[in-house]
C-alpha cells in the first residue's frame, strides 16, 4: 500500500522514469560492444526501435485496461494464471538486479576517466561499483517521489552530452562529407550479425514497461501510464538511432572495441579533447540516474509480487513513507554477490556479459506479455482489435528473434537463475494449501 502521505508519480515523472531508465548506459557503453558489427548494428538498431515500439504499444495497452502494480506479472496472471505469472515476475526481477550491475560498472567506466588508475587496481572497479549500487539504494529508500525527482533531474542532465556529440557528429559530416563515414559493403553485412547486434541494442533500449511496475504509486495510472510509455519509448529510440549511429560509423572500429569510455572517445579522435572530461561527467551522471531509476523498480516488483502472495511476505514490508526497503536491501545484496563474482573481467567485457543475461531475462516478461493480449482478446477480457493483435503477435515474434540472439551462452547462465525460482514458488504454494 502506499503511504498516505507519499504524493503521487504524475506524467512527467513516469516519461522520466521510462526515458531515465532507456538512457542511461547503454548510449554511452554500446559503441565498444557494438564496434565490431559495423553497418549491422545500425540495421539492428532500426529493428530493435521497431520491436520496442510495439512492445511499448503492448504494455499502453495492458496498463490501460489493468492498471495494477506489477506491470509484467499481473498481465501474465491475468491471461495465463499464478505460475506462468511468477515466472515471468521472477525472470523480470532477475533482469532488473542484472541490468543494475551493469549501469553501476559502467558508471565506474566513465569515471576511470577522471581517476585511470581505477581499472589497474584489482578489484577496485568491483567495490567502487559495489558502493555506487548502495549510493542509489540509499536514495530509493527514501521514497518513490524521492527518486522521481532525482530521475527528473538526472534526465535531463543527461541529455546535454547527447546533444554534443550529435553536433560534433553533423559538424565531422560537414566538415568531411561521405567519407568520414564508414562505408557500407553488403558483403559484410550478415543476418547472424544483425541479430547478435540485436540482442546488445534492445538492452539499451529495456524500461519499456518501468512505469507499469509502481502503478499504485502513479496518478490516474490508467492514462498517466500509457502516455508515459509511448511517449519515452519513442523520444529514446529516437535518441539513440542518431547518437549511437553516428559515433559507430564515424570512429573507426579499433578506436571503440574495448573502450572504457567510447563516447569520450569518440570526442578525442575528432579532436574534441577539451570537452572530454565534460563530456564524462554528464556519462557517470547518465548512468547513474539510470541506475536510480531502475533500483527504484527492483525494490518496487519483489514488493508488488509479494502482496500479491507470490513472493515471501516478508518483502511486502514498507517504511513509514511508503517504500519497500526490505525489498530494496534483498535485491541490492545480489547485484553486489554478482558484481563481486565477476570482478576479475574488465569493465567493458563484465558490461556485454551483464547487459545480454539482462536482456535475456527481460525477453521472458515481453514474450508472455505479447502473448497476454492475444489471449484476453480471444477470452474477450479486453477489447477486440486486429490492429493490437498484429503489434502483439509482432512483439511476441521479436521477442523470441532477440532470444535466439543472445547466444546460447548467455541464455543459459538465464536459465539457471530462472531455475532458481522454482523452490521459491513451491514453498509460496505449500505457504497457501
Amino acid at each position: 500500500m502506499t503511504s498516505p502521505k507519499a504524493k503521487p508519480l504524475g506524467v512527467w515523472m513516469c516519461a522520466a522514469l521510462v526515458v531515465g531508465n532507456m538512457i542511461g548506459s547503454g548510449v554511452f557503453m554500446l559503441p565498444a560492444s557494438l564496434a565490431p558489427y559495423g553497418w549491422n548494428a545500425v540495421i539492428a538498431w532500426g529493428l530493435t526501435i521497431g520491436g520496442s515500439l510495439c512492445l511499448a504499444y503492448v504494455f499502453a495497452k495492458l496498463a490501460g485496461a489493468f492498471p495494477r502494480a506489477g506491470g509484467p506479472f499481473a498481465y501474465t496472471e491475468e491471461a495465463f494464471g499464478r505460475g506462468p505469472g511468477f515466472l515471468v515476475a521472477w525472470s523480470y526481477w532477475i533482469s532488473v538486479w542484472v541490468a543494475n550491475a551493469a549501469i553501476a560498472i559502467a558508471a565506474v567506466s566513465y569515471l576511470s576517466v577522471f581517476l585511470p588508475g581505477i581499472s589497474k587496481v584489482p578489484a577496485l572497479p568491483a567495490l567502487l561499483t559495489v558502493a555506487v549500487v548502495w549510493a542509489a539504494t540509499g536514495i530509493n529508500c527514501a521514497g518513490a517521489r524521492s527518486a522521481g525527482w532525482t530521475q527528473v533531474v538526472t534526465t535531463v542532465l543527461k541529455l546535454v552530452p547527447l546533444i554534443a556529440v550529435a553536433g560534433l557528429a553533423l559538424s565531422v559530416l560537414l566538415r568531411k562529407g561521405p567519407a568520414a563515414v564508414t562505408p557500407l559493403e553488403p558483403s559484410a553485412l550478415s543476418g547472424a550479425s544483425i541479430t547478435a547486434a540485436a540482442a546488445l541494442t534492445l538492452w539499451a533500449l529495456l524500461g519499456v514497461e518501468t512505469a507499469t511496475i509502481p502503478a499504485d504509486k502513479v496518478k490516474d495510472p490508467a492514462r498517466t501510464i500509457p502516455r508515459a510509455t509511448l511517449a519515452g519509448t519513442a523520444f529514446a529510440g529516437l535518441v539513440y538511432l542518431v547518437v549511437s549511429s553516428g559515433v559507430l560509423l564515424l570512429t573507426p572500429a579499433a578506436v571503440l572495441q574495448g573502450s572504457n569510455a567510447p563516447f569520450v572517445d569518440f570526442v578525442t579522435y575528432h579532436g574534441g579533447g577539451d570537452f572530454r572530461l565534460a563530456l564524462a561527467a554528464f556519462a557517470t551522471i547518465s548512468a547513474l540516474g539510470a541506475l536510480n531509476g531502475w533500483s527504484l523498480i527492483q525494490g518496487e516488483l519483489p514488493a508488488a509480487m509479494a502482496r500479491e502472495g507470490v513472493f515471501p511476505a516478508w518483502f511486502a514490508k514498507t517504511s513509514a513513507n511508503g517504500t519497500p526497503v526490505r525489498a530494496h536491501l534483498a535485491s541490492s545484496a545480489l547485484v553486489t554477490i554478482l558484481v563481486l563474482m565477476n570482478y576479475a573481467k574488465s569493465m567493458a567485457d563484465a558490461f556485454t556479459f551483464m547487459a545480454l543475461l539482462s536482456t535475456t531475462s527481460t525477453l521472458f516478461a515481453y514474450l508472455f506479455c505479447s502473448l497476454a493480449v492475444l489471449r484476453l482478446q480471444r477470452s474477450g477480457r479486453m477489447a477486440p482489435s486486429k490492429a493490437l493483435g498484429v503489434v502483439a503477435g509482432l512483439g511476441a515474434i521479436y521477442s523470441v528473434w532477440t532470444f535466439y540472439g543472445a547466444g546460447w551462452s548467455v541464455t543459459f547462465w538465464g536459465l539457471v537463475l530462472l531455475a532458481g525460482g522454482a523452490p521459491v514458488y513451491w514453498l509460496m504454494r505449500r505457504a497457501v494449501r
